[in-house]
């Protein structure tokens, strides 16, 4: 009985981790949102409101280690039968997202610190997010859902909506405002489903809450 107790933890753990990732993601976007109307590229920050920017690159570190977390409970519970090759794709993908989300934050904070703020380190910070953290984000999407979908881990919808959601974001990346929002909403949904599974298949394995 221990395997079966050990394996159902896991998607628990994926999706709790999934979770606080997608709403702490959601909330940094939204902070940096209303704090930078428009193209965040070429706005300048409302200084009523640069504890918004402040606070949000707070909350990214803790985003970006929830993440994590979420994507290693994924990978342990799709088990040995994943695809090499899609695996590693993932595993390159959620990487670099990180790796990508923590430079723009750390650009930003340095951006943020400066006394007259420069066109390009504003630039910089938001070309790093809105450009290659978001299409990180979404090949992470597109290879979640193929393992998804070949192994048989999500249903159908919810793999073609991750599907649909990666395309999106690799395609317009920056260009539509907000379009980033679909990424910690992709992330929210899957943990749901996660989060639902276990809780059914806990009685009927007999294993009972932990």
């Amino acid at each position: 009985m221990e395997p079966t107790t050990d394996r159902l933890k896991t998607p628990r753990a994926a999706g709790m981790a999934g979770v606080a990732f997608a709403l702490l993601l959601g909330a940094a976007i939204v902070l940096m949102r209303i704090s930078i109307p428009g193209d965040a590229a070429d706005a300048t920050i409302d200084q009523d409101r640069r504890w918004a920017v402040q606070l949000a690159l707070q909350i990214v570190p803790f985003a970006g280690i929830f993440f994590l977390w979420f994507m290693g409970a994924l990978r342990a519970h799709t088990g040995a039968a994943e695809d090499r090759f899609i695996a590693t794709v993932f595993l390159g993908s959620g990487f670099v997202f990180v790796a990508t989300l923590f430079a723009a934050a750390a650009a930003a904070g340095t951006v943020l610190n400066e006394e007259t703020p420069s066109d390009f380190g504003r630039h910089y910070a938001y070309t790093l997010l809105a450009t290659y953290a978001m299409r990180m984000a979404a090949v992470f999407v597109l290879a979640t859902s193929m393992i998804g979908r070949t192994l048989g881990v999500f249903p159908r919808p919810l793999a073609l909506l991750g599907t649909l959601v990666g395309l999106i974001l690799i395609v317009v990346g920056s260009g539509v405002p907000w379009s980033e929002m679909l990424f910690p909403a992709w992330a929210l949904v899957i943990s749901l489903y996660i989060l639902r599974v276990r809780r059914t298949a806990a009685p009927a394995d007999g294993s009972g809450p932990p």
